[in-house]
């Protein structure tokens, strides 16, 4: 069936109804008078009363990327949902006659190759964010899916929620304020485990826009020296600027690091690199911090290596499972003296400012999509059949 079959065939359902999704009723959302009317998709994540009391989360079931009344008007159907997992799921069901579907990376819609096969209609993935990994690349180029994502949308919320976990595990911070919150008062508890920035070695293990962002950032706190690892060199220019060395083998690089900041996407080659054998290279009592993906890191490898003092902290807000399980190791992992664990859930990409942000560029690349406009370069990751880029790896 083509686009424009299977488009006036949803115009006839809608019109004899609402219908109804996760419990609510939902008006038709097609207008007949279009021909070109195209089954839009989004997964985003439940706000519940702070969506309804805060217009701004954008990136919310509640709030629905502010686009709903724009895609009506355009003639366009609108479907969004938080009901991701498993076969019966919206997703899933809805995704057999979709023509695009928006995801978000803080509360991912998984599109593997299986459901690729079972989506014949779709034409374009937008990640309202930064971030594909949810989507199976290789099968989006085998079936010409475009995949694009909101490019630099929220880079420098990230690159400060690095900042701020690099300092909350270096300056022992929960733990101090677990104290404070039990009453208690014992200043050398904490003091025994709390460090100076300053004078430190930090490496970040991806050079790419946060990369870079972080070791500008990190700059002024005065370390002992800035190292990067990336299969990709800085300019010159840029590597004089930040002040970073390059070390090009990855046991080398960890192993000078008193401080790590994960900073890559994940892709083959960065899936399961921080092991149990990698983190054996750790310099002891190292921190680490991870704002790139949850699965770069194997997470029972990590919290034995915390459980051990291999590394004296780790913190993040990303994981390998989101929404991560209430048994997961991370949630719960301390080292030696009670601390080290600053993980969060995924919300480093996705404060006010971001949401704003990536909304709007989410309404641009459709907008460009509808019109036959050409997209922003950076926003591509997968064109008509080919990458665009080599932040997945080297293809």
């Amino acid at each position: 069936m083509s686009v424009l079959a299977a488009s006036f065939k949803r115009n006839i359902a809608s019109a004899k109804g609402a219908r109804m999704l996760n419990g609510r009723t939902l008006a038709p959302t097609i207008n007949h008078n279009s021909s070109a009317g195209l089954k839009v998709l989004a997964v985003l994540y439940k706000g519940g009363d702070a969506a309804k009391q805060e217009p701004r989360l954008l990136g919310t079931v509640e709030n629905q990327l502010g686009i709903r009344e724009w895609l009506e008007s355009q003639g366009h159907e609108y479907i969004v949902t938080d009901d991701k997992e498993g076969p019966n799921s919206v997703f899933q069901k809805e995704l057999k006659d979709t023509d695009i579907l928006i995801t978000t990376p803080f509360h991912p819609g998984y599109l593997t190759r299986e459901l690729v096969e079972k989506a014949p209609n779709l034409k374009l993935c937008v990640t309202a964010g930064v971030g594909s990994d949810h989507i199976d690349l290789n099968a989006a180029v085998e079936k010409k899916i475009q995949v694009l994502e909101v490019t630099g949308s929220n880079v420098v919320s990230v690159a400060e929620h690095v900042m701020m976990s690099i300092l909350l595990l270096v300056r022992n911070f929960v733990p101090a304020h677990e104290m404070i919150e039990r009453g208690e008062w014992q200043v050398s508890d904490v003091a025994r485990n709390a460090y100076d920035l300053e004078g430190k070695t930090i490496g970040t293990l991806g050079a790419g826009r946060i990369g870079r962002l972080v070791l500008e950032r990190l700059k002024p706190f005065n370390p002992k020296e800035l190292l990067y690892y990336d299969y990709a060199a800085l300019s010159p220019e840029n590597a004089e600027k930040l002040g970073a060395r390059r070390v090009e083998d990855l046991k080398e690089f960890v192993s000078q690091c008193d401080i790590i900041t994960i900073n890559a996407p994940l892709h083959e080659g960065t899936r399961g690199l921080v092991n149990a054998d990698l983190l054996k290279h750790f310099k002891k009592g190292a921190w680490l911090v991870n704002t790139a993906r949850g699965a770069i890191c194997v997470a029972e490898d990590v919290a034995a290596a915390l459980k051990t003092g291999q590394i004296n902290g780790y913190a993040g807000d990303v994981w390998n499972v989101q929404p991560a399980p209430k048994d997961h190791p991370w949630r719960y992992m301390k080292n030696h003296l009670g601390g080290g664990n600053g993980m969060v859930p995924h919300y480093s990409g996705t404060t006010l400012d971001a949401q704003a942000r990536y909304a709007k560029g989410t309404k641009q690349i459709l907008e460009n999509y509808f019109k036959g406009a050409a997209q922003e370069p950076a926003n591509i990751i997968v064109g008509l059949g080919k990458y665009e880029t080599k932040s997945y790896g080297q293809r």
